[in-house]
């Protein structure tokens, strides 16, 4: 890539920097030619950044620096220079004793501490806020055989009913955040992946990788609480985000996912691709049967085109052995 090339994509900023989603975001951005500050706790931790470091043209275009989301003011010097920002980063979700604090607060005001830093730096012409399909498919209709899009929201009570957080946090996080962007007229866009499958570049495995590790070695409570779900390939994620950053007709929000399917399905599907390893084909049922389908057509109007479930999984497999997490028998 020449160096014209590179000058012409600008600046632009990554939270979350050595996350799962943001690290092939970012190995993205580099191939586009774009120079990227990546955000993160702390940028002296050689492990958790070492595998930014490796990637083609961070040597010449990536920047690490330090940001807490818990701190206002924290991300305003990341953004010095940028054009536009990618905020990925979120909470850890793990075992909670007080999930309001342990999760949904910092979800929230996270979100408004890295808005508040994009609205005081006058060159940022766009934001792209990493929500979740979280935030669409949790209703009480869902069991309707419904097509979801992105005018539907999932149900805050009866995320507060199940107790499941994670889905609050993402629902709560993206409104404050559209409520932000409205009063202080900010080009927002927000991209809401489902599952998110493939190659993981952190040394560390993502939560979703680690379920995805689960399942090949036969532990069916990693997915028990799925029971249906969206699937996409983690470079069409990475993809998606720069397309709609790139875009100028995008708005509003866009549903990324490819493939929407029953735990049994999942499980039959993999089963007959790797017969060598111990899939599990019964899952005990957490909540009602969801029959619920993505309707990803404003995305795809952009040209968009997702990988398919089989490709994603291989190459996560793939990753697995490399890494040294899976092994056939």
């Amino acid at each position: 890539m020449d160096n014209k090339a590179c000058v012409s994509k600008g600046k632009v900023c990554v939270t979350g920097a050595s996350g799962f989603v943001a690290s092939w975001l970012i190995k993205r951005l580099l191939q586009s030619g774009y120079h990227v500050v990546g955000t993160v706790r702390d940028p002296r931790n050689e492990k958790k950044v070492v595998h930014l470091w490796e990637l083609e043209g961070a040597k010449e275009r990536l920047e690490l620096v330090e940001a807490d989301l818990s701190k206002e003011g924290s991300f305003d010097n990341a953004l010095i220079g940028c054009e536009g920002v990618f905020h990925t980063a979120s909470p850890v979700i793990g075992i909670q004793s007080d999930p309001k604090a342990e999760i949904l607060d910092p979800a929230i005001k996270g979100t408004l501490n890295v808005l508040k830093s994009c609205k005081n730096n006058p060159n940022i012409r766009r934001v792209v806020l990493t929500s979740s399909s979280s935030t669409v498919r949790v209703r009480e209709d869902s069991d309707q055989d419904k097509m979801l899009d992105e005018t539907c929201w999932s149900s805050i009570e009866l995320c507060q009913r199940l107790q499941i957080w994670y889905p609050l946090a993402k629902v709560l996080a993206e409104k404050a955040a559209w409520k932000f962007a409205a009063e202080n007229n900010m080009d927002l866009v927000t991209v809401l992946p489902s599952f998110v499958v493939g190659p993981c570049l952190p040394r560390d495995l993502s939560l979703t990788a680690s379920d995805v590790l689960g399942l090949f070695k036969g532990e069916a409570e990693r997915f028990s609480w799925h029971g249906r779900m969206g699937y996409v390939h983690i470079d069409d994620v990475a993809r998606c985000h720069i397309l709609v950053y790139e875009n100028a007709d995008a708005k509003g929000r866009y549903l990324c996912s490819s493939s929407v399917i029953n735990n049994d399905e999942l499980a039959g599907l993999l089963a007959k691709r790797y017969p060598s390893f111990p899939i599990p084909m019964s899952f005990k049922q957490l909540y009602r049967k969801l029959n619920y389908k993505f309707d990803t057509s404003k995305l795809q109007n952009l040209g968009f085109n997702f990988r398919g479930i089989e490709e994603m999984f291989d190459e996560s497999v793939q990753s697995l052995k490399e890494q040294g997490y899976l092994s056939e028998n």
